[in-house]
């Protein structure tokens, strides 16, 4: 390549090997969707129990919610609130009374606004994540959604993904979700790499810790919602708006 190596074309350090990369948020633009379904869910829950409850608010998703498996969002953000709900089951339809009926309800809707709407793509993060399959890394998607396999099919790259660790995944193998580092060091493994061989690409606060937490030979930080600072003090090595700008 002229002198110049791959990982710094991509504006990676030369030990990388591959890339792991979240999906809503740094490849698609449904994390808009998953926080609208989570205020949806929550205020109308909050509002059942008490009509002068405060609302859920962008922090509250940035801070207990995003990036996490469903089950694990519910739990955090009711605690915030001190409230306490049986676990139920995964069978839980969406007006039962329990983590699982709460986390079903949100899903429900998403799930209503992909079939109606689709899946857009950020054209900056196909355009990096063709160049790094040009390149010749592999990639996986490491996403706590359970849609991660439609979500991918619908944004239309399916043939740039090499591996893919979602909610399915995480709930077959019993890994933990982030912040743990669990999901990203399943798709290092999956890619045949060693965590300091693998880049992470993450949007969210809780996306960015598990991957320091996993000892990932870079974090990049994507900064969709003006939280740069945040992602920063939660272990990225660089903040990044649009995938694009590390070309």
């Amino acid at each position: 390549m002229t002198g110049r190596t791959v990982p710094h074309v991509l504006g990676l350090p030369e030990t990388i090997r591959g890339c792991l990369f979240d999906l809503d948020g740094v490849l698609t633009q449904t994390a808009t969707v998953h926080q609208a379904a989570w205020k949806r869910t929550f205020d109308e829950f909050l509002r059942d129990r008490d009509p002068g409850a405060r609302e859920f608010s962008d922090e509250d998703y940035q801070r207990y919610v995003d990036g996490k498996p469903r089950a694990d969002g519910v739990r955090d953000f009711l605690a915030s609130r001190d409230v306490e709900l049986p676990e139920g089951s995964a069978d839980d339809g969406p007006d039962a009374q329990t983590v699982q009926g709460v986390a079903t309800r949100k899903n429900d809707l998403v799930q209503a606004e992909i079939d109606e709407h689709g899946v857009t793509v950020y054209a900056g993060s196909v355009r990096y994540l063709r160049a790094v399959k040009d390149a010749g890394l592999p990639v996986a998607v490491v996403t706590a959604s359970a849609n991660g396999e439609k979500v991918i099919a619908a944004g239309g790259f399916a043939d740039l993904v090499d591996a893919r660790i979602d909610g399915v995944v995480t709930a077959r193998e019993g890994y933990r979700g982030k912040p743990a580092p669990d999901t990203f060091l399943a798709g290092a493994r999956a890619l045949g790499l060693e965590p300091g061989e693998a880049a992470v690409f993450e949007d969210a606060q809780s996306g960015i810790a598990a991957g320091k937490a996993g000892h990932f030979g870079h974090v990049v930080g994507v900064d969709r919602v003006g939280q740069a600072e945040q992602l920063r003090e939660h272990g990225a090595d660089v903040v990044v708006t649009d995938l694009a700008e590390l070309l």
